[in-house]
């Protein structure tokens, strides 16, 4: 790939951050009006939708639900940027990884791979480094600044890859730091996930009131907010796979271009493949019994549904955030010819 070509896919990708950010609050508004609609048409029976709706946007009347939504949304972003390491981190058993305080050769390598992406990808701050005891092989970063940003590798990965594999895998997660992806992602998952919660409350709402319409306009509203129940889930994930895939294979993309040799990285995604199906049913269970693993899937650099392990917690497990391995594999330049192993 190009110079020209790499920055343009970069513009190309930023202006799709915009577009989707933009569009989630464009949506939690649409949404706020919508209940309010819904909660004013009770006290005005003689007004029609569309002057209930205006009354809400001039502020005739005061749209309470849709600054409650707007306003949370901002204050949930501003605790999840704060506390990012901690949420991302949620579950697991880690430990941070320093130089100094390094206890094994496996995490003095660890940490002196990290540090050599840093330099090669140009970034001005070490992220910082943790370890989760796991079995499986997975990694990701998260942050809201290159000045924040943090990597998390598990124990199963650093055992199982070779040096140049883990360079790989590091300087793919680097990348995502280096293309401000751990922004986007902390950004569209805690608006996606509040969103629905925010949806559910008046699902239940609407199911168990007391409350009988017996106009039109009410019923029609609150058919609306039903259906958007089950609609919007599906909305929000294929915006975040709209950004998701793409970036993954940016990330891919900037991996080879930091190592310039794009065997390592198709190695180690063909090892991660290659033990999560070895393994599926004793990954299964521990992705299962790990609590919040949803909050990290999207950043994971391996997405654990395409080994057939499927918690289906929700339905956005049924689809894959990420490339499947023959894909990612090809734009690599690489032709999967057999089953990966381990």
């Amino acid at each position: 790939m190009s110079t020209a070509d790499w920055r343009k896919t970069l513009r190309i990708n930023n202006r799709k951050t915009v577009f989707v950010i933009v569009l989630f609050f464009l949506i939690y508004f649409a949404l706020g009006m919508l209940i309010d609609t819904y909660i004013y048409s009770a006290h005005f029976p003689q007004a029609t939708l569309t002057q209930l709706f205006i009354a809400l946007a001039t502020f005739q009347l005061f749209p309470l639900v849709t600054l409650i939504m707007l306003g949370v949304a901002l204050i949930s972003l501003f605790i999840t940027f704060s506390l990012h390491d901690r949420l991302m981190l949620l579950g697991t058993e880690y430990k941070e990884i320093k130089l100094k305080t390094a206890q094994t050769p496996a995490e003095k390598q660890l940490y002196n791979v990290v540090e050599e992406m840093k330099i090669a990808a140009g970034l001005c701050y070490m992220p910082k480094v943790y370890v989760i005891d796991a079995d499986y092989m997975n990694a990701f970063a998260s942050g809201y600044s290159e000045k924040s940003a943090m990597v998390a590798i598990t124990r199963g990965l650093i055992e199982k890859l070779n040096r140049s594999e883990l360079q790989a895998v590091m300087a793919h997660e680097l990348s995502h730091i280096r293309h401000m992806d751990i922004k986007l992602t902390l950004m569209a998952s805690v608006l996606a996930n509040l969103m629905i919660m925010v949806l559910d409350i008046f699902f239940y709402n609407i199911i168990f009131s007391h409350r009988r319409d017996t106009d039109n306009r009410s019923n029609a509203l609150a058919t609306l907010i039903l259906i958007l129940r089950y609609l919007l889930p599906v909305i929000n994930i294929l915006l975040l796979l709209y950004l998701s895939r793409t970036r993954e294979y940016m990330a891919d993309a900037g991996s080879v271009e930091l190592l310039r040799d794009n065997q390592p990285l198709a190695s180690a995604l063909i090892k991660i493949s290659g033990d999560h199906q070895s393994h599926q049913t004793a990954y299964s269970a521990a992705y299962q019994q790990t609590p919040h693993e949803n909050v990290r899937r999207e950043a994971y650099i391996f997405d654990p549904v395409q080994a057939g392990i499927e918690p289906m917690a929700s339905l956005a497990d049924a689809f894959s955030t990420h490339p499947n391995l023959q894909d990612r594999l090809a734009a690599l330049g690489i032709t999967l010819k057999n089953k990966p192993h381990p």
